[in-house]
């Protein structure tokens, strides 16, 4: 049953996808489609102390709530605008000694929330939050015996003197937020900080190649919780469906397939799995002046990178950067004439190796690998993935650091031009990338007039 309406988007039987939104009216590329604010929301239990329980940026200095001491603010606004949110959640966390993990926490607010609001907070919301799908019958049973103890924990949560709710009705919320719980990120788009419900938003359908992206805009400091944004990546016409991609296209459409179903339980039957578009080049061999490997070659470098992968990253989260390279640079070396710059694996070296360069400052090198991996992305990439102005940020910046003024200036406004359209102007990280851009093209017009003069005060500034 449809209980509000918005501008832009309408709900309508999607077949054997179930419900789904479709545009009401023509939509241009970087056009906010719908906004909403979460139903609930909470951070993630490993950051805690370090990001804001009302607005969700990462800061430095926080103040805790001197009831509980377990939820963090960035000043009083964000205490205050929190409250109502928190109140409950504050007696329930000082009655029970501790705070339990994030599920419990946020299963709790949803049913707060729904207590005092009903599970409709505004006219724009569709359905409410309770009518959302829990996919309970179709979790295996490891994911059963999870749901089983998470309720076993909300009931100690969930004090005698509230409002009781039946085990079955808990595990249909706890069901919900498995399967539509959104991941926010910090301010700058950059790190994941905790996860939230938003009801119209776990109405949009997944396409492996959507015609829009979600963000999260810290962009207006007025709205003090969690905002998400729906934006079209390209024109949309009326009537037609409204998507997004729940999982990284950067996979073979076998593997998307897998996860989609293993998470969201469907079969994914989009264009770009049902014709396997791409998956020869993100498994493509390399073509060193008409000469190709043999398959066999190719499956044994392949297996080779998988198993180097595992001990790259094993060796990244011990902060073993010096191993780190030397793993990477050993793969790149096996890789050599046999996987193409697309190839899933080869992109997944060259992306740790610029990364772990740049930590270490080592510019020049980092940016050679940082070009590689985006010439790889931008064949596989949709042009407005939000994916891939990020990489191609960061690739433009590396340059730029390296002293490769023109390539730097280049990759930056590419990577504005596809921000401004996933992000849109007022986002932290498309504001960043303006002052990058100003400051690239002043150093670029100083690099053309005198490049001995350039690299001489480049070369000073570094030094200070």
């Amino acid at each position: 049953m449809t209980v509000g309406r918005m501008e832009s988007a309408a709900l309508f039987d999607a077949g054997k996808k179930g419900r789904g939104l479709r545009a009401t009216k023509e939509l241009s590329a970087g056009i906010v489609v719908f906004s909403e604010s979460s139903f609930s929301a909470v951070v993630f239990d490993s950051l805690a102390m370090q990001v804001c329980h009302s607005c969700f940026r990462r800061q430095a200095k926080l103040h805790r709530c001197a009831q509980c001491k377990f939820a963090h603010y960035c000043d009083r606004t964000c205490q205050t605008a929190c409250w109502d949110e928190h109140k409950q959640e504050c007696g329930a966390i000082k009655k029970a000694g501790k705070a339990p993990s994030e599920n419990i926490r946020l299963a709790a607010r949803v049913l707060w929330r729904m207590h005092k609001d009903t599970g409709i907070v505004s006219d724009s919301q569709l359905v409410s939050v309770d009518q959302l799908e829990d996919h309970v019958a179709d979790l295996s049973q490891e994911d059963l015996k999870k749901l089983q103890t998470d309720v076993h924990s909300f009931l100690e949560y969930w004090s005698c003197g509230r409002k009781q709710h039946s085990v079955d009705y808990i595990s249909h919320i706890f069901g919900i937020i498995k399967c539509n719980g959104f991941t926010l990120s910090d301010q700058r788009g950059l790190q994941a900080v905790g996860v939230g419900l938003f009801p119209n938003l776990c109405l949009v359908n997944h396409d492996c190649w959507p015609n829009c992206t979600v963000i999260l805009n810290h962009g207006n400091p007025v709205l003090l919780c969690p905002r998400i944004e729906l934006r079209a990546l390209r024109k949309i016409a009326e009537g037609e469906e409204l998507t997004v991609s729940y999982v990284d296209y950067l996979n073979l459409s076998a593997d998307r397939q897998k996860k989609l179903k293993e998470r969201f339980h469907f079969e994914c039957t989009c264009e770009h799995c049902s014709q396997h578009i791409n998956d020869d080049l993100m498994a493509a061999a390399a073509d060193s002046e008409g000469a190709k490997p043999s398959a066999d070659k190719v499956k044994e470098v392949t297996s080779f990178s998988k198993e180097r992968l595992e001990k790259i990253e094993r060796s990244r989260i011990k902060g073993d950067y010096h191993e780190v390279l030397k793993l990477c640079h050993e793969c790149l070396e096996k890789q050599e004439n046999v996987l193409a710059d697309t190839h899933l694996c080869k992109l997944q070296v060259l992306s740790v190796a610029s990364e772990v360069l740049s930590y270490m400052k080592v510019f020049s090198e980092a940016a050679d690998y940082a070009r590689r991996m985006v010439e790889g992305y931008m064949k596989l990439y949709h042009p407005n993935n939000a994916q891939l102005g990020m990489a191609i940020m960061r690739a433009g910046v590396t340059h730029w650091h390296a002293g490769q003024i023109e390539v730097g200036h280049g990759l930056i406004c590419k990577a504005y031009g596809i921000l401004m359209v996933t992000h849109g102007p007022n986002h932290a990280i498309t504001r960043d990338l303006e002052t990058m851009r100003t400051q690239t093209e002043m150093e670029l017009k100083m690099f053309k007039q005198n490049e001995s003069v350039y690299h001489t005060m480049r070369e000073a500034a570094l030094k200070k």
